[in-house]
């Protein structure tokens, strides 16, 4: 048995059936472990939803930012831009039931001293109480109010945390940090513009990851969202966004003992940063 991370899918549906190839993926002994992003800007979105819904229990996928507008738009709320390609979700017969086990998958995961998210983990928040957090929005995401709160969801207001926070601002933080987070203040206020390479973060703002006495620092966080950081493995930090959709190749982590597997990307788009 075997447990793989893997890197954002965004739609790139070949690239992960030929990952799959390679790892030998057995859905009776193996686990999958998605970093978020299984959709949007890719050939093959609907393709990877079916794929990844139809393995069950043995696929973990965390909420990215790509996935949650999906949800967003498909209630109505959220705006298709120019660059996505979900219509062949939003016209399949079998659309309802997708969107009703994507909005279902969690903000965070936590197992076997691994944190698994999409984006990132504010400085302040250990792993455990990340998981709880989670757990804040997931529970709304799940009930019949849920559109409620994708009305309310978008915006980069409040820019960090503060536990007094309660309503949508509260949540909206929640979400901003696992799906949208690169960089922030040592003091873990949230900056969105920036996409790009480490060293050109903007002044006064470090990686997530790289404040000092961050909390998870002790856990091994394993996340995806920010292609221009490329692959990170280090022993409590694995970015396993590599570009696939942009060039890059699509990558996956073998848990049990740090084994990389890649496969090269077939038809990428143009850099977005």
């Amino acid at each position: 048995m075997a447990t793989y991370a893997i890197g954002d899918i965004q739609g790139c549906y070949n690239e992960l059936r030929q990952l799959l190839e390679q790892i030998r993926f057995d859905p009776a002994q193996d686990k999958l472990w998605f970093v978020g992003d299984l959709v949007n800007r890719g050939p093959g979105s609907l393709e990877v939803l079916r794929l990844v819904r139809s393995l069950g229990d043995s696929a973990i996928t965390v909420l990215g930012n790509h996935d949650l507008h999906l949800v967003a738009v498909d209630a109505g709320i959220g705006q298709l831009h120019r660059s996505d390609t979900l219509d062949s979700i939003l016209a399949a017969p079998d659309r309802k039931e997708l969107l009703h086990w994507l909005r279902r998958q969690k903000l965070a995961h936590f197992e076997n001293g691994h944190l698994l998210v999409h984006a990132g983990v504010l400085p302040g928040w250990t792993a455990e109480q990340a998981v709880e957090l989670a757990h804040e929005v997931e529970d709304t995401l799940r009930g019949d109010a849920y559109m409620d709160f994708i009305a309310h969801m978008y915006g980069n207001n409040p820019q960090g945390w503060d536990e007094e926070l309660s309503g949508y601002k509260r949540q909206r933080v929640i979400v901003n940090a696992f799906t949208r987070l690169r960089i922030c203040t040592p003091q873990g206020e949230m900056e969105f513009k920036f996409k790009g390479e480490v060293e050109n973060i903007p002044e006064g703002y470090l990686p997530w990851f790289g404040v000092p006495k961050r909390k998870s620092r002790d856990t091994t966080v394993i996340f995806g969202h920010w292609s221009a950081l490329g692959l990170v493995h280090k022993k409590r930090l694995i970015a396993l966004d590599t570009g696939c959709l942009w060039g890059g190749p699509m990558t996956a982590i073998r848990l049990e003992d740090r084994q990389l597997f890649q496969v090269s990307c077939s038809n990428p788009v143009a850099k977005h940063w």
